[in-house]
């Protein structure tokens, strides 16, 4: 009698305990969010993770913070998300320079490409543009063309840092063209933006984090490196229309976390972000800042990122960029 005394007691613990656990996990999220940009902010990836942080959190009834973590080309605040517990309370704003370019790039990185992350949602792309200071000689990029290849070695170009995209740019113009120019790196895209705006370099292959400076009359944007025209630069040619081929350059943004994320927090950060992207005001955001976007389930996400990774080996060998 004492035995069934206890027992009856014990299991309905034990009932309560398993209860309690289930209630946990089925009312994500309970608690803030972070949301690591690994990147200065300011640049392209701090720009679309501020975008939808405020819209998801509205909608999971959770603040959002956004955390710059900038550092090794992405890779500083890349592995702090992913080290981080897969419950979703840590999520990472994935880019293409860590989750693409630096398994080329890196004799060693600080985590698994493929492995260590959960995709989620694709969030957006935005082209390269190839942009001077206002007070640039060339008004073309015919003109800027034939200015770097009657003065070898004299031209510059900026670069939010070696293995960016707009490093990766400048290389398939390089190639496309055999114009000599020399790759000035920075610690992200606003000081590089700033040096450009006063003439200390002599272009870039940016983001579209650049139109502000090109619709203020700051900088001149002469080409777009895709393979059609970007709606918020409409009189501006791609390179394909001014001759120059295979010049096809994007940065990507997407939501990720660690590998291990329960699949029903991925199915719900998807479908909450997917529901954004399809908001007028978010499109028109998109749309003026020059980005496209492609709503799919997470496994699409994956099969583009491991499209990208292998790209982007070929690109990064022609550079012959290493980082050790």
């Amino acid at each position: 009698m004492l035995k069934r005394t206890w027992l009856g007691p014990l299991f309905g613990l034990l009932f309560c305990a398993a209860a309690g656990i289930a209630h946990a996990q089925g009312s994500y999220p309970n608690q803030p969010i972070r949301l690591i940009v690994p990147w200065p902010p300011g640049g392209g990836v701090d720009t679309m993770a501020r975008l939808i942080a405020q819209p998801l959190g509205q909608r999971l009834g959770q603040s959002i913070v956004v955390e710059n973590k900038p550092g090794a080309g992405g890779n500083i605040g890349t592995e702090q998300a992913v080290r981080s517990k897969p419950d979703g309370y840590t999520l990472l704003m994935g880019s293409i320079s860590p989750n693409a370019v630096n398994v080329h790039l890196y004799s060693k990185l600080p985590f698994h490409i493929t492995k260590d992350f959960t995709p989620i949602a694709y969030v957006s792309s935005v082209p390269n543009i190839l942009v001077v200071p206002a007070n640039a000689p060339a008004n073309t990029a015919q003109e800027l063309i034939a200015q770097a290849k009657a003065q070898p070695g004299k031209l510059n170009y900026g670069s939010a840092g070696v293995g960016s995209s707009q490093h990766l740019a400048a290389i398939m113009l390089i190639a496309a063209t055999r114009i000599d120019i020399v790759h000035v790196p920075y610690k992200g895209t606003a000081p590089a933006e700033a040096d450009l705006v006063a003439g200390h370099v002599s272009l870039m292959l940016d983001t579209t984090t650049c139109l502000p400076f090109v619709a203020g009359g700051k900088m001149k944007a002469l080409a777009v490196a895709a393979r059609q025209r970007n709606p918020a630069l409409p009189n501006v040619p791609t390179f394909d229309e001014i001759g120059v081929p295979n010049v096809y350059s994007s940065s990507w943004y997407g939501l990720m976390a660690p590998a291990g994320l329960p699949r029903e927090i991925v199915d719900r950060l998807n479908k909450e972000v997917n529901e954004i992207l399809a908001m007028p005001e978010i499109r028109k955001r998109l749309t003026d800042l020059g980005a496209d976007t492609n709503i799919g389930t997470p496994e699409d996400f994956g099969k583009f990122i491991a499209a990208e990774i292998e790209r982007y080996g070929d690109i990064v060998k022609a550079s012959g960029a290493k980082v050790d």
